[in-house]
Protein backbone atom coordinates (compact mmCIF):
# COMPACT_ATOMS: atom_id res chain seq x y z
CA UNK A 1 0.00 0.00 0.00
CA UNK A 2 2.83 2.25 0.89
CA UNK A 3 6.59 2.23 -0.48
CA UNK A 4 8.78 4.77 0.54
CA UNK A 5 12.48 4.40 -2.16
CA UNK A 6 15.79 6.05 -1.38
CA UNK A 7 13.42 9.10 -0.01
CA UNK A 8 16.10 12.60 0.69
CA UNK A 9 14.95 15.66 1.91
CA UNK A 10 16.43 18.98 3.40
CA UNK A 11 14.82 21.57 5.78
CA UNK A 12 17.09 25.07 4.92
CA UNK A 13 20.15 23.86 5.81
CA UNK A 14 19.95 20.50 7.63
CA UNK A 15 19.46 16.95 5.75
CA UNK A 16 16.44 15.81 7.36
CA UNK A 17 16.04 12.67 5.47
CA UNK A 18 18.71 10.76 4.28
CA UNK A 19 17.35 7.95 1.59
CA UNK A 20 14.65 6.57 3.67
CA UNK A 21 13.46 2.85 2.55
CA UNK A 22 10.18 1.57 3.94
CA UNK A 23 7.61 -0.90 3.07
CA UNK A 24 3.69 -1.03 4.21
CA UNK A 25 1.45 -3.61 3.17
CA UNK A 26 -2.07 -3.31 2.93
CA UNK A 27 -4.05 -3.28 6.46
CA UNK A 28 -1.10 -3.51 8.14
CA UNK A 29 -0.64 -1.05 10.90
CA UNK A 30 2.91 0.80 11.56
CA UNK A 31 4.54 2.60 14.27
CA UNK A 32 6.99 4.94 13.64
CA UNK A 33 9.39 5.67 16.55
CA UNK A 34 12.48 7.73 16.86
CA UNK A 35 13.74 10.88 19.02
CA UNK A 36 12.15 14.28 19.01
CA UNK A 37 13.24 16.33 15.84
CA UNK A 38 14.40 12.72 13.34
CA UNK A 39 11.94 13.91 10.70
CA UNK A 40 8.70 11.55 11.64
CA UNK A 41 6.90 14.13 11.07
CA UNK A 42 8.67 15.20 8.11
CA UNK A 43 8.11 11.79 6.78
CA UNK A 44 4.49 11.79 7.39
CA UNK A 45 4.12 15.33 5.36
CA UNK A 46 6.00 14.07 2.75
CA UNK A 47 3.78 10.60 2.14
CA UNK A 48 0.87 13.10 1.98
CA UNK A 49 2.18 15.30 -0.38
CA UNK A 50 2.27 18.11 1.65
CA UNK A 51 6.12 18.50 1.44
CA UNK A 52 8.56 17.68 -1.67
CA UNK A 53 11.88 15.81 -1.70
CA UNK A 54 15.09 16.16 -3.20
CA UNK A 55 15.14 12.72 -4.30
CA UNK A 56 13.38 9.13 -3.65
CA UNK A 57 9.67 8.23 -4.77
CA UNK A 58 6.83 7.71 -2.51
CA UNK A 59 4.24 4.98 -4.23
CA UNK A 60 0.73 5.09 -2.65
CA UNK A 61 -1.39 1.50 -4.02
CA UNK A 62 1.58 1.72 -6.90
CA UNK A 63 1.29 5.60 -7.77
CA UNK A 64 4.14 7.60 -7.17
CA UNK A 65 2.77 11.36 -5.09
CA UNK A 66 6.04 12.56 -5.76
CA UNK A 67 5.11 12.97 -8.93
CA UNK A 68 1.03 13.93 -8.68
CA UNK A 69 -0.16 17.32 -9.09
CA UNK A 70 -3.39 19.19 -9.10
CA UNK A 71 -6.46 17.15 -9.74
CA UNK A 72 -4.52 13.72 -9.49
CA UNK A 73 -3.12 14.30 -6.14
CA UNK A 74 -6.26 15.55 -4.79
CA UNK A 75 -7.45 12.16 -5.93
CA UNK A 76 -5.01 10.41 -3.99
CA UNK A 77 -5.05 12.43 -0.96
CA UNK A 78 -8.73 11.44 -0.77
CA UNK A 79 -7.64 7.92 0.26
CA UNK A 80 -6.43 9.63 3.68
CA UNK A 81 -7.25 10.03 7.11
CA UNK A 82 -4.95 12.38 8.97
CA UNK A 83 -4.98 12.55 12.95
CA UNK A 84 -3.01 16.00 13.83
CA UNK A 85 -1.03 16.35 17.30
CA UNK A 86 -3.85 18.88 18.00
CA UNK A 87 -6.46 17.77 16.68
CA UNK A 88 -6.94 20.60 14.27
CA UNK A 89 -10.93 21.39 14.97
CA UNK A 90 -12.54 24.24 13.33
CA UNK A 91 -12.38 26.53 16.69
CA UNK A 92 -15.63 28.70 14.87
CA UNK A 93 -17.68 24.88 14.10
CA UNK A 94 -19.84 22.78 16.13
CA UNK A 95 -18.56 19.09 16.20
CA UNK A 96 -21.37 18.34 14.30
CA UNK A 97 -19.96 20.79 11.61
CA UNK A 98 -15.97 19.54 11.93
CA UNK A 99 -17.07 16.61 11.49
CA UNK A 100 -19.43 16.47 8.41
CA UNK A 101 -17.07 19.58 6.88
CA UNK A 102 -14.96 16.86 4.88
CA UNK A 103 -18.18 15.71 3.33
CA UNK A 104 -19.60 18.58 2.24
CA UNK A 105 -16.45 20.19 0.76
CA UNK A 106 -15.53 16.94 -0.98
CA UNK A 107 -19.23 14.87 -1.83
CA UNK A 108 -22.81 15.73 -3.33
CA UNK A 109 -24.43 14.13 -0.38
CA UNK A 110 -27.58 15.08 0.58
CA UNK A 111 -27.79 16.62 4.13
CA UNK A 112 -29.88 13.59 5.78
CA UNK A 113 -26.81 11.41 4.11
CA UNK A 114 -24.43 13.45 5.94
CA UNK A 115 -26.08 14.18 9.10
CA UNK A 116 -26.69 10.26 9.08
CA UNK A 117 -22.40 9.30 8.83
CA UNK A 118 -21.73 12.03 11.31
CA UNK A 119 -23.96 10.85 13.83
CA UNK A 120 -22.77 7.33 13.54
CA UNK A 121 -19.39 8.08 13.65
CA UNK A 122 -19.39 10.31 16.72
CA UNK A 123 -21.26 7.68 18.42
CA UNK A 124 -18.62 5.44 17.21
CA UNK A 125 -16.25 7.48 19.38
CA UNK A 126 -18.33 8.01 22.01
CA UNK A 127 -19.20 11.41 21.26
CA UNK A 128 -22.81 10.86 20.95
CA UNK A 129 -24.87 13.87 21.95
CA UNK A 130 -22.28 16.09 22.19
CA UNK A 131 -22.48 17.45 17.97
CA UNK A 132 -23.41 20.59 19.35
CA UNK A 133 -20.51 21.25 21.33
CA UNK A 134 -18.08 23.64 20.39
CA UNK A 135 -14.15 22.57 20.62
CA UNK A 136 -13.33 25.17 23.31
CA UNK A 137 -15.87 23.02 25.60
CA UNK A 138 -14.18 19.67 24.74
CA UNK A 139 -11.42 18.42 27.05
CA UNK A 140 -8.35 17.39 25.20
CA UNK A 141 -9.53 13.58 25.09
CA UNK A 142 -12.71 14.74 23.60
CA UNK A 143 -11.38 16.70 21.04
CA UNK A 144 -8.95 13.72 19.86
CA UNK A 145 -12.52 11.79 19.48
CA UNK A 146 -13.99 14.08 17.52
CA UNK A 147 -10.90 14.89 15.13
CA UNK A 148 -10.92 10.53 14.55
CA UNK A 149 -14.71 10.73 14.01
CA UNK A 150 -14.26 13.57 11.16
CA UNK A 151 -11.06 11.35 9.74
CA UNK A 152 -13.51 8.21 9.62
CA UNK A 153 -16.29 10.15 8.10
CA UNK A 154 -14.54 9.55 4.55
CA UNK A 155 -14.29 6.04 5.21
CA UNK A 156 -9.94 6.70 4.28
CA UNK A 157 -8.19 3.51 3.24
CA UNK A 158 -5.04 5.19 4.97
CA UNK A 159 -4.84 7.24 8.45
CA UNK A 160 -1.65 8.87 9.70
CA UNK A 161 -1.43 9.75 13.47
CA UNK A 162 0.79 11.95 14.40
CA UNK A 163 1.16 11.54 18.23
CA UNK A 164 -2.08 10.86 19.05
CA UNK A 165 -2.00 10.58 23.05
CA UNK A 166 0.54 13.59 23.16
CA UNK A 167 -0.64 16.00 26.36
CA UNK A 168 -3.02 13.85 27.18
CA UNK A 169 -3.12 12.12 30.82
CA UNK A 170 -2.37 8.15 31.10
CA UNK A 171 -5.86 6.84 31.14
CA UNK A 172 -7.02 9.63 28.86
CA UNK A 173 -4.14 8.16 26.39
CA UNK A 174 -4.75 4.61 27.05
CA UNK A 175 -8.64 5.23 26.39
CA UNK A 176 -7.67 6.68 22.81
CA UNK A 177 -5.17 4.12 21.82
CA UNK A 178 -8.17 1.93 22.74
CA UNK A 179 -10.11 3.71 20.36
CA UNK A 180 -7.94 3.56 17.68
CA UNK A 181 -7.47 0.25 17.96
CA UNK A 182 -11.29 -0.41 18.20
CA UNK A 183 -11.58 2.05 15.10
CA UNK A 184 -8.80 -0.43 12.95
CA UNK A 185 -10.55 -3.38 14.29
CA UNK A 186 -14.18 -1.59 12.23
CA UNK A 187 -12.34 0.04 9.23
CA UNK A 188 -8.92 -2.30 8.79
CA UNK A 189 -7.22 0.66 7.21
CA UNK A 190 -3.61 1.02 6.31
CA UNK A 191 -1.87 2.87 8.85
CA UNK A 192 1.44 4.39 10.30
CA UNK A 193 1.34 6.12 13.98
CA UNK A 194 4.21 8.04 15.02
CA UNK A 195 4.35 7.86 18.63
CA UNK A 196 6.50 7.89 22.02
CA UNK A 197 4.02 6.03 24.11
CA UNK A 198 6.75 2.91 24.51
CA UNK A 199 5.76 0.00 24.76
CA UNK A 200 1.67 1.03 24.74
CA UNK A 201 1.99 1.44 21.36
CA UNK A 202 2.98 -1.67 20.41
CA UNK A 203 0.03 -3.20 21.31
CA UNK A 204 -1.48 -1.46 18.36
CA UNK A 205 0.38 -1.92 15.58
CA UNK A 206 1.69 -5.01 13.45
CA UNK A 207 5.29 -3.50 12.59
CA UNK A 208 8.05 -0.81 13.99
CA UNK A 209 10.35 0.96 12.10
CA UNK A 210 12.98 3.01 13.98
CA UNK A 211 14.31 6.66 12.11
CA UNK A 212 17.57 7.88 13.48
CA UNK A 213 19.72 10.09 11.50
CA UNK A 214 17.80 10.23 8.69
CA UNK A 215 17.30 6.61 8.29
CA UNK A 216 15.33 3.42 9.19
CA UNK A 217 17.83 1.91 10.71
CA UNK A 218 15.57 -1.02 12.26
CA UNK A 219 12.27 -2.31 11.05
CA UNK A 220 10.00 -5.45 12.59
CA UNK A 221 7.58 -6.71 14.40
CA UNK A 222 7.35 -5.63 18.32
CA UNK A 223 8.15 -8.50 19.54
CA UNK A 224 11.50 -8.33 17.03
CA UNK A 225 12.10 -4.58 17.86
CA UNK A 226 12.17 -5.68 21.97
CA UNK A 227 14.63 -8.38 21.20
CA UNK A 228 16.85 -6.02 18.63
CA UNK A 229 20.31 -6.23 19.32
CA UNK A 230 21.15 -2.66 17.81
CA UNK A 231 22.07 -0.87 21.04
CA UNK A 232 20.64 2.18 19.50
CA UNK A 233 17.22 0.94 19.53
CA UNK A 234 17.40 -1.14 22.54
CA UNK A 235 18.65 2.25 24.59
CA UNK A 236 15.35 4.07 22.94
CA UNK A 237 12.67 1.15 23.88
CA UNK A 238 14.21 0.86 27.51
CA UNK A 239 13.90 4.42 27.80
CA UNK A 240 9.93 4.76 26.57
CA UNK A 241 9.52 1.28 29.49
CA UNK A 242 11.43 2.84 32.20
CA UNK A 243 9.29 6.45 31.55
CA UNK A 244 6.16 4.23 31.06
CA UNK A 245 6.74 2.61 34.57
CA UNK A 246 7.60 5.90 36.37
CA UNK A 247 4.70 7.68 34.66
CA UNK A 248 2.40 4.97 36.28
CA UNK A 249 4.38 5.50 39.71
CA UNK A 250 3.72 9.27 39.75
CA UNK A 251 -0.38 8.88 38.62
CA UNK A 252 -0.84 5.90 40.94
CA UNK A 253 0.99 8.36 43.99
CA UNK A 254 -1.69 10.70 42.68
CA UNK A 255 -4.46 8.97 43.08
CA UNK A 256 -3.56 8.07 46.39
CA UNK A 257 -3.22 10.98 47.68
Amino acid sequence: MIKIVDLHSWLGNQKVLDGVNLEIKKGEVLALIGKSGVGKSVLLKHIVGLMKGVKGNIYINGEDITKCKGRKLEKLREKFGFLFQGGALFDSYTVYDNVAFPLREKTKLPEDKIRERVLYELEQVGLKGMEHKYPAELSGGMKKRASLARCMVTDPEIMFFDEPTTGLDPLTANAINELIKRTYDRIHFTGIIVSHEIPEIFNLVHKVAMLHEGKIIAHGTPAEMIRSDNPIVREFIQAGIESGKLKIQLEEEKNGE
